[in-house]
């Protein structure tokens, strides 16, 4: 089969050049032949595969385009890498490789093309196309990638039990592709990674984890969740999630299933936006409900403070995981925390709780919308019309009281340095008592959020903790 139109860019050319220039047969294998053939659109990653040295091809490469681009070089690993307009080729040299227990890095050695392939951890991954002047854009695909990419297969081309004992990372990317592309692992690979799953604890947490942003970006998160749950490498990876699995019964009284609720709500999320981090906020809405789950017999199941709780589990997860403990984790505590209030608002929507979930949400306020409304899971279609209803109520609630009120990023209208002018004071608590009241004052609507109401009440409140104003 010849795929030579894959190959129109011209820098495919100046490789096949290059690769005669040094006497060498060159490839183009893995991800941009896999995406071509499924038609993903470009690819902005090519990765070449050189019967010889990868980093003698990128350096004559780069001699031949124009501007002479940097050629980056990792001796470690035997690889090169360039940036040809506004794609990222890799150059690696045709290499065997082999595995100790301890270690995802393999010991290397100089290989065929063929040996290269066998390497590699999925069939769709191994296809390669051709780059000499004899074989341009013939693909050569020993272990049936083509096949595999029709019947939508996730499959090694060794023995999957073997290939996932020695390197761990690959029963993630497993999932990750079946995610991504709405595949299905096939049974002997899926049964090898349930059998393997321990081999996960030799992977960096930031590997893991850029294989998890993965499954969370993609267009249904949900298949890759319940993949990683059945083969247990989710307990290992978030056992915050798996721990609200099951539903418990007593006295007659169940509590939904906690887990396949928040996968429901992740699946939602997605429809409406691509922000990563309000995607994690999403799978970790209710993580605060295991640890808070109560039953009496007065009011059946409970989860009192689960936000609450959530939150604080947020950080450590964060950190467990090495994900970023910057404005990124603070904004998915933040929605953590607040993930119910729209909820309770809805029920009734006031001036004054509205103005106090956009001052508390922020600039946030319409990612909480889209969580709290991605978090409807009812399969009751009233319900489910009722609750939308409901929030686009305090969506037009919030429009209607940012405009008059402007509570969003709020600021006193009165500073502190004027309430310390007014009543000649040094920085005290008396300051604080103060803009707190005004703060409270115009988030219940008892005054306007302007200088001239502000000031007038500052003056009383002064004039309530015993402060005389100063006169000029």
């Amino acid at each position: 089969m010849n795929l030579h139109l894959a190959l129109t860019h011209p820098i495919f050319k100046i490789i096949s050049q290059s690769a005669a220039e040094l006497g060498i047969d060159a490839y183009v294998i893995g991800g941009f032949v896999r995406d071509y053939i499924l038609e993903r659109g470009q690819h902005k990653d090519i990765d070449i595969v050189a019967v010889g040295s990868g980093i003698a091809l990128a350096k004559q490469v780069a001699k031949n385009i124009p501007n002479r681009p940097k050629v980056q070089v990792f001796k470690t690993y035997g690889t090169a890498m360039l940036k040809y307009e506004d794609i990222e080729i890799e150059f690696v040299g045709a290499r065997k490789e082999s595995y100790t227990e301890e270690s995802r890095n393999p010991i290397v050695e100089n290989g065929t093309l063929e040996d290269d392939q066998n390497r590699r951890d999925f069939t769709i991954n191994a296809m390669a196309l051709g780059l000499g002047e004899a074989n341009f854009g013939t693909l050569l695909d020993p272990f049936d990638g083509l096949k595999d990419l029709e019947a939508k297969i996730i499959r090694t081309p060794l023995d999957p039990d073997i290939t996932y004992s020695d390197d761990p990372l690959r029963m993630m990317r497993a999932i990750r592709f079946a995610s991504q592309l709405k595949f299905t692992i096939e049974s002997a690979s899926l049964e090898a990674i349930s059998k393997n799953k321990d081999r996960i604890k030799i992977i960096t947490k930031e590997r893991i984890v850029v294989e998890l942003n993965k499954i969370l970006e993609s267009d249904v998160p949900s298949i890759g969740f319940l993949l990683l749950e059945e083969t247990g490498l989710l307990e290992y990876i978030l056992p915050e999630l798996t721990a609200l699995k099951g539903i418990d019964e007593k006295e007659g009284q169940r509590h939904k299933d906690n887990f396949y609720h928040t996968l429901e709500v992740v699946d939602n999320i997605a429809k409406n936006t691509d922000d990563l981090w309000l995607r994690w906020a999403a799978l970790l809405h209710d993580i605060g409900k295991a640890p808070t789950k109560k039953f009496s017999k007065k009011v059946g199941w409970t989860f009192h403070g689960h936000e609450l709780a959530g939150s604080k589990m947020t950080y450590r997860l964060f950190k467990r995981l090495k994900l970023p403990l910057n404005d990124k984790m603070k904004f998915v505590q933040k929605m953590v925390f607040m993930s119910s209030r729209p909820i309770a608002l809805a029920q009734d929507v006031t001036d004054s709780a509205v103005r106090r979930l956009v001052f508390d949400a922020g600039d946030h306020v319409d990612d909480l919308m889209v969580l709290c409304e991605a978090d409807i899971t009812t399969k009751n279609p009233k319900k489910f019309k009722k609750y939308h209803n409901n929030f686009k109520l305090v969506r037009d609630k919030i429009v209607e009281v940012e405009e008059r009120d402007h509570i969003r990023n709020f600021q006193p209208p009165v500073s502190g340095e004027e309430i310390m002018e007014a009543f000649g004071l040094k920085p005290s608590r008396e300051i604080g008592i103060i803009k707190e009241a005004i703060k409270e004052a115009i988030l219940e609507g008892k005054i306007p959020n302007e200088h001239e109401a502000a000031y007038a009440l500052m003056l009383v409140e002064g004039k309530r903790l015993g402060l005389k104003k100063n006169e000029v």
